[in-house]
């Protein structure tokens, strides 16, 4: 008896994935018109993207679901109010993105082309040209009979809007490259469009942002939107103030002349006509050369001087572009492989305060873990608390977190919703969380610090360091690695704590022979015989340097007298203002620090004290300005300022009609012709020597 067949399997979405797919295509279509349209994104590229893929991976699982203006068939963008339409002769499509980050991308993009081009296995490598993927705003440059005629953007691939007049203004990095040309070189052709991408450098973006903070006004998140911002400003003197750059990748319609048989010779025409291509390009053969340029330009990414996003590969041959043709919305030639992002989603779990090596107090954002930047991040910096209050963010937030190559992670903003509930503002603690002393702002400053110096754990190799240096006490043999082996171990907890070391406890350390732990316990000893201004230095007090140690060394004559000044006493010293006053004030306010003192100088530390010396006014080059070049007969440089700066004068590292005279030596250079050019009185080190020979030594 024969059976009438199956019915056929029919895939039929559940309701749950219908309502899914509709709700991404929903929030697609917002985040692309808060991107494309309106240049102010919410959600980072790479949270797009996996929505993106989300909702492809829907529509061939149920293709029932797939709608006509599903955003997976559509190049998303539309004309802005206030600017012309422009119908894309031949329409600007979006090229399609490798989601596999590593080399197996490339690898699957070449075999891809090999199946559909239908090569055999021994088939010669198909060549491809390489490029940078820039990420910037895609622009169609229209030149007839050689002359820029209009510009567009892409819109929705098929019609975008007419910007003309702000591409006029994009003139590149000091007019040089990648400015835009209004006439072509050379015999153009009778209609030419180019295409590219405008983009904005970073450092020019960091410069904008400055300006527009210190105006008070709104800076842009990324060089992309700041970019994209200045191309659709509906005042062209606007976008003329914007430093724009711009690179060509492609044609559009073309009329009156023959096209290069490949894609790398159209972009050597395009670069002889004028415009500016990247020189970061290459003709690759195979997988192998496409995984060894994105490889390469992934191991640059970081030091270019502009953001990409990925690479490009193109099958070079314009024949076997148009065998391989398009597919809905991208063509089959070519493929955008991806770095992984340095962008991404997560949620700020907390904040904690971190106290650095000298002090500054940093929040620091506490994560769910995220993949970004190529590795895990669960910590992330706020720099500082009014970068934190700018950026709006609070504990419990969806925040985007950034981290491009071996930049510390930070958190560049919360992404737009309704808080669950009230969460109070971050505020930074009063006093440190490592050793609980005073925490201070400076007036006018950014960064809250620890007070306690001297004593605060997290400072502590930060301040023997110092307290060692050439210029301070003068240790030698006292250097990083020694230092981080004597903290680690627990041998140094406080500064004092460097002069009960002994030779035996120096020679059991790593790397440490007996004549070197000999040699530091003599440098140690030697040490305890110094000046007040070398003291006051090498105790680290912010805003204290060695001039100004110097100065009140000179001024004060004794420690103590320092350590008791008040406010008013201090200002009275020169080159002393309120901020460096207030600075001391704090320090020696400490108890902590008053301590550390007092056991430094219990363990000999000395030096000669007088009643003070003469004011500055009397000194022998008192408002003198100096400088030194070439090589003295006798004295070092540090030397000869060190003596010029207790004489009262002040020793300049350029000479200029304000320069009171050079001190020159052996082998001067351009400071010396400068000098006898502007008729500035030039002496050798005799005759320095023979002004200071009256000087009283520390």
């Amino acid at each position: 008896m024969q059976t009438d067949p199956a019915p056929a399997a029919v895939n039929i979405p559940p309701a749950s994935t219908a309502e899914r797919a509709a709700q991404l295509r929903a929030q697609l279509r917002h985040h692309a018109e808060r991107y494309y349209v309106h240049d102010a994104p919410e959600i980072p590229d790479a949270e797009y993207d996996r929505l993106f893929q989300e909702l492809q991976s829907i529509e061939a699982d149920f293709p029932a679901l797939r709608t006509a203006d599903s955003p997976t068939l559509r190049v998303i963008g539309r004309v802005l109010e206030g600017f012309a339409p422009v119908r894309h002769a031949v329409p600007m499509l979006s090229i399609r993105t490798e989601t596999d980050t590593t080399p197996g991308g490339a690898v699957a993009f070449d075999a891809r082309v090999r199946r559909e081009l239908e090569l055999p296995d021994d088939a010669p490598a198909v060549a491809y040209e390489a490029e940078l993927k820039f990420d910037g705003l895609a622009i169609n440059l229209r030149y007839e009979r050689g002359l820029l005629v209009q510009a567009a953007t892409r819109g929705d691939g098929e019609t975008g809007e007419d910007v003309t007049q702000n591409i006029r203004t994009v003139r590149g990095r000091h007019g040089a490259g990648g400015a835009i040309p209004l006439r072509l070189k050379g015999n153009a052709p009778a209609l030419i469009e180019i295409r590219g991408e405008v983009f904005m450098r970073r450092d020019d973006f960091e410069r904008m942002n400055e300006r527009q903070r210190e105006k008070g006004e709104k800076t842009f998140v990324n060089p992309r939107n700041a970019a994209a911002g200045a191309v659709r400003q509906l005042d062209p003197a606007i976008a003329a103030q914007r430093p724009l750059s711009f690179f060509a990748y492609g044609l559009g319609e073309v009329d009156g002349w023959q096209q290069p048989a490949t894609h790398s010779a159209t972009l050597d025409a395009i670069a002889a006509f004028g415009v500016p291509v990247c020189a970061d390009r290459a003709v690759v053969q195979g997988a192998q050369g496409l995984v060894a340029f994105h490889a390469q330009m992934g191991a640059r990414r970081d030091a270019l001087p502009f953001d990409i996003d990925g690479v490009v590969y193109k099958v070079d041959s314009i024949a076997l572009q148009q065998r391989l043709g398009f597919v809905t919305r991208e063509p089959r030639w070519a493929v955008a492989h991806k770095y992984p992002a340095q962008e991404q989603m997560t949620r700020l779990n907390a904040i904690e305060i971190q106290v650095g090596r000298t002090g500054k107090l940093t929040p620091v954002a506490k994560l769910e873990p995220v993949f970004v930047g190529g590795t895990t991040v669960s910590n992330a910096t706020l720099h500082n608390l009014f970068e934190l209050r700018r950026k709006g963010v609070r504990v419990g937030d969806t925040v985007i977190v950034r981290r491009a190559g071996d930049v510390i992670p930070e958190v560049v903003g919360r992404v737009p919703g309704v808080r669950a509930a009230y969460v109070p503002n971050f505020r930074m603690p009063r006093e440190c969380p490592v050793c609980a002393s005073r925490v201070l702002r400076e007036k006018g400053g950014v960064d809250h610090r620890c007070s306690g110096g001297l004593y605060c754990a997290a400072q502590r190799k930060q301040a023997i360091l110092h307290f060692a240096g050439r210029r301070a006490m003068d240790i030698e043999g006292l250097g990083d690695k020694l230092v981080d082996q004597l903290v680690d171990g627990g041998l140094i907890h406080t500064l004092p704590d460097i002069y009960k070391l002994d030779v035996g406890q120096l020679a059991a350390l790593d790397r440490m022979a007996d004549k070197s732990a000999r040699n530091i316990v003599e440098a140690l000893e030697k040490s305890k015989r110094t000046t007040l201004a070398r003291f006051l230095y090498a105790l680290g007090i912010r805003q204290v340097g060695e001039a100004t140690a110097r100065d009140l060394a000179r001024h004060f004559g004794a420690l103590d007298r320092i350590m008791d000044a008040d406010t008013e006493q201090l200002l009275e010293v020169p080159d002393v203002g309120p901020v460096v006053a207030q600075s001391i004030r704090t320090f020696f306010e400490q108890p902590h620090n008053r301590e550390v003192i007092a056991q430094l100088r219990a363990w000999g530390i000395r030096w000669d004290e007088d009643g003070g010396k003469a004011p500055a006014a009397q000194q022998p080059l008192s408002g003198r300005t100096i400088v030194l070049t070439g090589t003295l007969p006798t004295l070092t440089r540090d030397a000869a300022k060190a003596m010029i700066e207790d004489a009262g004068g002040k020793v300049a590292g350029s000479v200029s009609k304000k320069t009171s005279f050079v001190v020159a030596g052996d082998e001067a250079g351009s400071k010396l012709e400068k000098a006898r050019a502007l008729g500035v009185r030039v002496i050798g080190e005799a005759e320095l020597l023979a002004m200071l020979a009256d000087l009283p030594r520390a």
